[in-house]
């Protein structure tokens, strides 16, 4: 159970790697249509969310500490600010639907929050190495 735990741990984070590309592949589409952050928002909202609960899981079976499973599931929880918080910058336009500065500084939160979540999901990896390759006293 402990190399699951680190398979999945892996697949978790090169997806929040995968979810930086495809936000920037959103960035740049042009003209950025109502398609232009597909892949960064079925990532964001299906591919991470069930890796995270699958870590959670082998964290689990692998009988990983308990902080370390609280740890593993965080990511869903910053997922759900993610959401939140892009709801929130786009609700916050002027009357003619444009950016306004309130919204882009709560856009800017919402890659803030994203670093956040990469930071605990590295975390997350390298206790669920260490719990799979311990390193023996000397």
């Amino acid at each position: 159970m402990r190399k699951a735990f680190v398979i999945v741990s892996t697949l978790l984070l090169a997806s929040f790697v995968l979810q930086f590309v495809f936000a920037a592949v959103g960035g740049f589409t042009k003209p950025a249509g109502d398609g232009a952050y597909a892949l960064h928002n079925v990532n964001g909202m299906a591919v991470i969310p069930v890796l995270t609960l699958l870590t959670t899981l082998f964290a689990a079976l692998a009988k990983a500490p308990g902080r370390l499973i609280g740890l593993a599931i965080l990511p869903l929880g910053l997922v759900v600010v993610q959401a939140l918080i892009a709801a929130l910058a786009n609700a916050s336009t002027d009357a003619a639907g444009a950016s306004t500065p309130l919204g882009l500084t709560i856009a800017g939160l919402h890659a803030l929050n994203g670093i956040i979540a990469v930071h605990v999901v590295v975390s997350v990896h390298q206790a669920a190495r260490k719990l799979a390759h311990p390193v023996e006293p000397a």
